[in-house]
């Protein structure tokens, strides 16, 4: 086999999702269930009027209620723990240097010396939590692991550069670094989630973040879920919010096999028709078909087939596609 490493793959959910349980939500309460981003049918399209008022009602009440709750913790305000004002700061605005701070009012920040922390990247999140609902970038799998992923890289480096006497002039390549590896561990994780990187550049570059070490994580976490929560209420009232949980793909077949396996070690009989449903979230199944099998002692491979029925889908094992492009042939195998 020929070196060309231009042509290597690596797909962590090959890995993890025959592991990962299927969401439960089709078995809850149908409102319950709905507020949970799941459809027994197809969701009707939405006129862009009132897509727009609803990510106006979302944005405004989830910065709100981040700002109010991050007012009311007193280890918050203990640190100088930055709190939201994404609706004040714009995502394009640099972070204030050390040394040419301006005059941050106390009754909005707590603290004089709190700079931006989550203000550029809860800004931009919600964007993509509220108006580019669909987009797989604003998922709750890439909305809270990405951010966690870059706030635990952000730290990371700026306390490895920090043990250099000359750190205060490595800054900007620290954040260079910090953004580039935060960048490559959510492309690598299926967590890709672009505010993220302002969270791991801010973790180094601004002075303000860098104090609070290793307490950003819960600062970036807790606004993550809050975001998350109010995104579910307000995007699930005409919308549907999320498109998935996890992944577009199947998941969670290795558990059902190994269920199935024990109920017939107990002599359970015949498996339920729970144990036979697929762990798609989306109601269609993805099937990963070989095109590989022995002929005549020989290894043959078959026609690449992509095959479509009503709420399933076949896809040959040497065929890759992107979770956006499967999500897209789950959804139209169930409109057939």
């Amino acid at each position: 086999m020929p070196f060309n490493p231009s042509k290597w793959h690596f797909e962590i959910d090959d890995y993890l999702n025959p592991w990962i349980p299927a969401a439960p939500w089709k078995h809850l309460p149908s409102p319950i269930a709905r507020f949970m981003g799941h459809r027994p049918e197809h969701q009707p399209p939405l006129g862009n009027i009132a897509m727009v008022f609803w990510a106006f009602i979302g944005v405004l009440c989830s910065l709100i209620i981040i700002q109010a709750v991050s007012h009311a913790i007193p280890s918050f305000e203990e640190r100088g723990a930055p709190i939201i004002i994404a609706s004040l700061v714009s995502s394009a605005t640099p972070p204030f240097p050390a040394k040419a701070k301006p005059y941050l009012p106390t009754r909005l920040y707590g603290k004089e010396e709190t700079c931006t922390a989550n203000t550029v990247s809860q800004g931009a999140a919600a964007v993509l939590e509220f108006y580019a609902i669909e987009s797989p970038l604003s998922q709750p799998r890439n909305a809270v692991i990405g951010q966690f992923f870059a706030s635990v890289i952000g730290v990371a480096v700026r306390k490895l550069f920090a043990l250099s006497p000359q750190s205060q002039e490595m800054t900007w390549l620290g954040g260079s670094l910090s953004c580039a590896c935060a960048v490559a561990v959510m492309a690598l994780t299926g967590t890709v989630h672009p505010p993220a990187g302002a969270t791991a550049l801010l973790a180094v570059v601004d002075e303000g973040v860098a104090r609070l070490g290793w307490f950003l994580l819960p600062v970036v976490l807790l606004g993550c879920v809050l975001m998350q929560a109010v995104a579910l209420l307000f995007n699930n009232i005409q919308r549907r919010f999320p498109v998935y949980w996890w992944t577009p793909a199947e998941v969670g077949h290795r558990l059902r096999h190994r269920k199935a396996q024990q109920r017939e070690e107990r002599g359970g009989g015949v498996r339920s028709d729970s144990e036979y449903e697929n762990g798609s979230e989306n109601g269609a199944k993805l099937e990963i078909t070989s095109t590989r099998h022995l002929e005549e002692g020989r290894a043959a491979v078959d026609e690449v087939k992509l095959v479509i029925t009503r709420g399933h889908v076949s896809i040959p094992d040497n065929l890759y596609l992107s979770p956006e492009e499967k999500l897209f042939l789950e959804e139209l195998s169930e409109r057939i």
